[in-house]
């Protein structure tokens, strides 16, 4: 059995051109959890809800459109006996549901009713047959823990009260009988070897997500393990490997460096991880994410289910054929009336018919506006419109005085102004001919050939543009224009980072601590 977490970080661009199924066969797994869909209900596409080979299980925010959400597809041989949404059975109206919900008393109705909003968990229950041949259950609970956002204290309760609600849950389910693995992004590094930067060490420990993972897992050769009855697969196999990360940041480019922390886990119940777990991997090499995807590998084998429970989205009315999208319904439809069977048509008929479509197709009628007139001009007149101020002032002046306006005079002006093949009809409205050579429309090559660098040589005299990136000084390369984007006096501000990935301070291909405030009106 082989089971896959990945946050992906948004699931249409995850999927990508090539589309889901080649996504989710290039992971090669039976059961694939996915974690940041971004996608509600009403945004989903049968393409991405029913995958040939696989069937699939959607939570959905209910809060926000484009956030959180997650997403189990498992292939027809691992379908699952039972589905369900969340973890407290607030969204489960149907029959098929997992059930054990543990003790959520310690938990107010609108707790509850907050932390299952945001579409963070599915859990659905599988048969499977163990290395000994022995037939069990396996819950897998797939899972995207809230991230504690320093500028909003209250999230960091709201990820603790999560926490708790996800140990009540699959301690209740691991108490009814059967195995039990979460797999998700659970958005803390556990241990200092699991941060690029941990930073001051008491300080790290004292971390409340880590504290809640220091109380929930089980290590081997330590105190003090009664009541813990999971364990973190990778560490259990991997206990000492370092650089060992799953997540990094996209903005400092810190991936090109190994430069992040490891926040995806999977975690199994004890009995589990030691008679039937193989194998526990990262695959950094998979691309599309700010994640990459983590894997184990069980002894054992699923026994698939017949028949998809009923929160599968192929049963999903939409899908379903029982019920039509409203954008159906939004889209206009030109109403034509039908001849009765057996009619002939008549040649007044057809030509009634032909005359309906040429009015259709012919030009606007008088009083309404075509809207291409709005995006077209002709040359002559645009030219004109741009030297018709200068030109006037000229002729106004002459005409003051009582003078003739030299027609190369005119002929000079629209030079000066830019103007190719404007001096015909500048020409006609003072009553002489135009110039030899020149003629209407665009002009011969002779006449407008360095218009254009002069042109450009006064923009670039008007519009200087932004100053030139300056250089880090350890690397004498450019540097990066950033902006400023936390709350405080400075939000909004622009200044210049190092152009190089952010990583090891040790590490010479990292970035350097160059830092430059940038000048208001040169970025």
């Amino acid at each position: 059995m082989r089971l896959v977490s990945w946050n992906v970080n948004g699931l249409r661009a995850g999927a990508g051109s090539a589309g889901l199924r080649h996504l989710l066969d290039s992971l090669g797994a039976d059961v694939i959890c996915l974690q940041e869909t971004k996608i509600t209900r009403n945004l989903l596409e049968e393409s991405l809800a029913i995958v040939e080979g696989y069937n699939s299980y959607f939570s959905f925010s209910r809060t926000r459109s484009g956030y959180s959400g997650v997403a189990t597809f498992c292939k027809a041989s691992a379908t699952p006996e039972a589905a369900e949404e969340g973890l407290t059975g607030l969204f489960t109206k149907h029959d098929g549901a997992v059930g054990c919900y543990g003790d959520t008393e310690i938990f107010k109705p609108e707790e509850l009713q907050s932390l299952e909003s945001e579409g963070r968990a599915v859990v659905t229950r599988h048969r499977i047959c163990t290395s000994k041949q022995q037939e069990s259950t396996l819950t897998i609970i797939n899972v995207y823990c809230p991230r504690a956002d320093p500028e909003k204290p209250e999230r960091g309760d709201f990820k603790l009260q999560f926490y708790r609600l996800l140990q009540a849950r699959a301690e209740a389910l691991l108490r009814s009988g059967g195995h039990v693995v979460i797999m998700g992004d659970i958005n803390t590094a556990h241990k200092p070897i699991d941060h690029c930067d941990p930073g001051d060490l008491d300080s790290f420990w004292k971390h409340p997500g880590r504290c809640w993972l220091n109380s929930f897992l089980w290590e081997p050769d330590k105190d003090f393990q009664d009541g813990k009855y999971f364990v973190d697969t990778f560490r259990f196999l991997h206990p000492g490997q370092k650089d060992a990360y799953t997540c990094w940041c996209n903005v400092t480019g810190s991936r090109h460096l190994n430069y992040g922390t490891r926040i995806d886990y999977i975690l199994a119940d004890r009995a589990l991880a030691s008679s039937e777990l193989e194998e526990a991997q990262i695959l950094s090499e998979v691309l599309g994410s700010d994640h990459c995807p983590v894997q184990v590998t069980l002894k054992g084998v699923f026994l698939g289910a017949p028949r998809c429970p009923p929160l599968c989205t192929r049963f999903l009315p939409e899908f379903a054929g029982t019920q039509q999208k409203l954008s159906r319904f939004l889209v206009k439809v030109e109403q034509t009336s039908l001849p009765e069977k057996g009619h002939m048509w008549g040649e007044a008929e057809l030509n009634t018919v032909r005359d309906s479509k040429k009015r259709r197709v012919g030009p606007p009628l008088k009083g309404q506006g075509d809207l291409r007139s709005f995006f077209s001009r002709t040359a002559e007149a645009a030219d004109s419109a741009r030297c018709s101020p200068t030109l006037n002032t000229i002729q106004n002046t002459a005409e003051a005085s009582g003078e003739k306006l030299p027609i190369n005079l005119a002929e000079r002006t629209a030079d000066e102004c830019g103007v190719v093949g404007a001096t015909k009809g500048v020409a006609k409205g003072l009553g002489k001919e135009p110039a030899l050579g020149v003629t209407d429309g665009n002009c011969g090559n002779d006449l407008g050939s360095h218009r254009p660098n002069q042109s450009a040589a006064l923009w670039k005299t008007l519009l200087s543009g932004p100053a030139p990136a300056p250089q880090c000084k350890v690397h004498g390369e450019p540097c990066v224009l950033r902006t400023v984007k936390k709350q405080g006096p400075n939000r909004g501000r622009r200044f210049y980072v190092c152009g190089r990935p952010l990583g090891k301070p040790s590490d010479p291909r990292a970035r350097c601590d160059f830092f430059l405030w940038a000048r208001k009106g040169n970025s």
